[in-house]
């Protein structure tokens, strides 16, 4: 591993590449794992499909005995809005399923933590964080506790907390740690993406105040979402699409007199190249063939939005899981070694040892 600077926070080397493993303020250790065990990948048993699996076993165990107190309704059909209202609200046996479903859910998820710290690149972890959309409901934060409870109980002094900020809010402020300070000097904000299998994302993100160490007030000001599973676009017509929706921010921006940077920060899935290609991983974005050999994303973008102000466009893009963990740099003081989880279609997972010299001041 790299030797951490003494150096100050500003000057703090650190190659500007797309995928880098050497970030301004801390080292990738590892991304995008793709542990198995005997059964297939181990990020299988810790999704959102694995969540609905559990509670849909204890809706057949009930309807053996007597009627389901959900209804009718298909496990896959419930809304995370609606298992909530189900885990607060007074017919205390669906709030008892929904519990029965928490419980089964982080006792696996427990087990499949414990095979991540188990590989070498994830030894000494001293925090996990959660993201992903799982992570936005009150049962979601209960998995989440209830998973760190049983780990100490196991003998492992980890904590376990969910992201700071909200999932969807994450994978955009991430973007502003792919770059060193410097290169933000004299604006007040730049563009960032977050690309899924369901969602894109678009926004514009603040820096917050200069003398907050590490960006930690960095928000977003304006964004746009588009369910593109919805309409099954090609993969030209997603980067067609994004284009535009980054071209509206431009035009917001601008009228509302905020300095944006000319700079993109985008988050992927996916193992990122340098070249900024993807080299595995995004079988699942819109459209398909992401991973080919003649398409490069940042090159595409720049070509459609080659200018952001008066300044040359400059587009930076690592893997989404990654960049969703960034957003926690500011909150990751305390500890050395620590890693993020996201929960949502599948798996991602970071994990990251903070560069010596960076404690904020």
């Amino acid at each position: 591993m790299p030797k951490g600077s003494s150096e100050p926070r500003d000057e703090i080397h650190a190659p500007l590449a797309h995928g880098a493993i050497v970030l301004p303020l801390v080292t990738i250790d590892d991304y995008n794992n793709e542990l198995r065990d005997k059964n297939g990948f181990v990020g299988d048993n810790a999704n959102k499909k694995t969540f609905q699996q559990k509670l849909d076993d204890w809706r057949k165990r009930v309807r053996k005995f007597g009627e389901d107190p959900i209804g009718k309704t298909a496990t896959e059909k419930l809304s995370k809005k609606k298992i909530e209202a189900l885990l607060t609200g007074d017919d205390m046996e669906a709030a008892a399923l929904v519990m029965g479903a928490v419980e089964d859910f982080a006792q696996d998820f427990a087990e499949v933590i414990g095979k991540f710290l188990k590989d070498e690149r994830w030894s000494k972890t001293e925090r996990i964080v959660v993201g992903g959309g799982f992570r936005r409901s009150r049962f979601g934060e209960l998995t989440i506790a209830r998973t760190m409870v049983l780990l100490k109980a196991a003998g492992l002094n980890i904590e376990v907390v969910p992201i700071v900020h909200h999932p969807d809010e994450a994978g955009l402020i991430g973007s502003v740690h792919l770059m060193p300070p410097w290169m933000f000097k004299g604006y007040e904000a730049i563009l960032a993406v977050d690309i899924g299998g369901t969602n894109v994302r678009a926004g514009v993100v603040e820096f917050g105040k200069e003398k907050t160490p590490h960006f930690a007030d960095a928000s977003v000001w304006e964004s746009a979402i588009w369910r593109h599973a919805d309409d099954e676009p090609s993969r030209s017509g997603t980067v067609e699409r994004l284009a535009a929706m980054l071209q509206d921010l431009i035009d917001k921006a601008e009228k509302a007199n905020l300095k944006l940077a000319p700079i993109i920060g985008i988050a992927c899935p996916g193992i990122i190249k340098a070249d900024g290609s993807i080299e595995r991983g995004g079988q699942n974005l819109p459209g398909g063939n992401w991973e080919s050999d003649s398409f490069n994303l940042p090159a595409v973008l720049i070509k459609a939005i080659p200018e952001i102000g008066d300044h040359s466009t400059f587009v930076m893009m690592h893997n989404d899981a990654v960049v969703q963990g960034l957003s926690q740099i500011p909150f990751m003081n305390d500890v050395s070694r620590w890693a993020v989880l996201t929960i949502g279609t599948g798996l991602g997972n970071a994990h990251f040892t903070n560069r010596e010299g960076t404690k904020a001041r």
